[in-house]
């Protein structure tokens, strides 16, 4: 059986006394896989990301990493934990180069190690190395997202969250990133994302999380889902019952 390594157990979050997204919300991510949370926009997706990254605080339930609370963590403690978050959008230093920005994302590794961990992400993306020393903000859509995505990987995360990693990409480019974190779920890193390109996720994914306002509506493995006749209704929202009922 699958170690769970993230669990939510009726996790309560939002982004303000009156605007509830995570309604006693429960679910887990499984070690060393890849677990797509999908559903209609305002489902809750993203701010399950963001709750277990320390950036909102959950008003109720728990938080659990290997089995441990971790309610009201700051993002700092949660990077030195092993888990890295790759947000929506381009969240770059755009004035500043390369190198730079992928030196910022390892300010906590000793130097020589940092240079080591740097080599590494350059050896995984050919196109970085050749524009190290390009300011950010020239760099191609495509190019900014395998930035970010490798600057998350100096630290060496444990879990990986990425919230909609196609944004902005063209196909070709969708599939390198898919099978980037296909590759490192294989080599044992958790990843828990976040993606409006469902099919081409699922294909990807071990398995899928179907949210509708704010809580599970479906679990499945990802593999049945794609091919369920049922996907698009699950995806754009359905009576959670009603979704629930095609397992």
């Amino acid at each position: 059986m699958s170690t769970k390594i993230i669990e939510f157990d009726r996790v309560v979050a939002g982004y303000s006394p009156s605007l509830t997204i995570l309604n006693e919300t429960t679910l887990d991510a499984a070690a060393g896989a890849i677990t797509l949370l999908i559903g209609p926009n305002g489902a809750g997706k993203s701010t399950v990301l963001k709750t277990l990254f320390g950036l909102l605080t959950p008003r109720a339930g728990e938080i659990r990493f290997e089995g441990r609370r971790i309610n009201g963590r700051q993002p700092r403690a949660l990077l030195a934990d092993g888990i890295a978050f790759v947000p929506q959008g381009r969240n770059l230093f755009g004035s500043l180069s390369v190198r730079h920005n992928l030196e910022l994302g390892g300010i906590t590794l000793p130097r020589s190690l940092l240079a080591q961990r740097i080599e590494e992400v350059l050896a995984r993306f050919p196109r970085i190395r050749e524009r190290i020393d390009n300011q950010a903000s020239t760099l191609s859509g495509g190019e900014q997202k395998q930035l970010e995505v490798g600057r998350a990987l100096l630290l060496r995360p444990r879990v990986l969250l990425i919230d909609e990693p196609s944004i902005g990409l063209s196909p070709r480019l969708v599939q390198d990133v898919m099978t980037l974190l296909r590759t490192l779920a294989d080599a044992g890193t958790t990843v828990l994302m976040v993606e409006q390109n469902v099919r081409t996720a699922l294909k990807y994914a071990n398995r899928a999380l179907v949210l509708e306002m704010g809580r599970l509506a479906l679990d499945r493995p990802a593999s049945e889902l794609l091919h369920d006749p049922d996907l698009n209704r699950l995806f754009l929202g359905g009576h959670a019952g009603t979704a629930a009922s095609v397992q």
